[in-house]
């Protein structure tokens, strides 16, 4: 079953911490596919060529489909694992995080490194903040093109959202639906075009 929505990373950005003299360098970033996340990780790892550790989690897809995580040399489980966790406990799909670590000379032990790369990300998600991505159902209004301004404008009017315009033989207009509110959109259509146009339902898509 598809997620009815989720939480992602408002933009790319960073946020730092400093943990026993040991330096946290939280980046986060949005990531569409698991390969704009592994480029995001390497681009990183690019920028902090003599940092400790770069390690990294992300999670793709609604469903969390793809989950990973690397500790990047530290122990086992303290880093990567955490961080991912910090990430799903907070619902966050479709995002990398990357932890560079700068060593400070104070060893922190497994639980000091587990709250810290766990923490840190939290802290990046607070301060790069989230927003939310509900699922929505495509739907293309056709319309002649006498009738497409006034359908445009009532759409909008009734806060529904207008995603692309075709201008061909007729006009086509495409719209992202809540799937609960298919039946009365229907209706409303219908009554506001006198039975003009046609509705053919499309897929599906994640908006804000």
């Amino acid at each position: 079953m598809k997620a009815d929505q989720y939480v992602t990373v408002a933009r790319e950005g960073a946020h730092e911490s400093e943990i026993n003299r040991s330096r946290f360098l939280c980046s986060l970033a949005p990531a569409a596919t698991e390969q704009e996340a592994q480029e995001f990780v390497a681009r990183i790892r690019k920028e902090h060529p003599t940092a400790t550790h770069n390690c990294y989690a992300y999670v793709i897809g609604a469903d969390a489909a793809v989950q990973k995580a690397s500790d990047d040399g530290e122990p086992g489980g303290t880093a990567g694992v955490p961080m991912l966790q910090m990430l799903m406990r907070r619902d966050v799909r479709y995002a990398v995080a990357v932890v560079t670590r700068y060593y400070g000379g104070v060893k922190l032990g497994a639980g000091g490194l587990i709250r810290a790369y766990g923490g840190v990300v939290g802290e990046a998600l607070d301060e790069l903040g989230t927003v939310t991505r509900r699922r929505y159902r495509l739907a293309t209004v056709t319309v002649d093109h006498q009738r497409a301004g006034k359908t445009q404008n009532d759409l909008r009017s009734t806060g529904r959202t207008v995603v692309d315009l075709r201008y061909g033989a007729a006009v086509e207009i495409e719209v992202a639906l809540p799937e609960a509110d298919l039946p009365a959109f229907e209706a409303w259509l219908a009554d506001t075009t006198a039975g003009s146009a046609a509705l053919t339902l499309g897929g599906e898509t994640y908006a804000p």
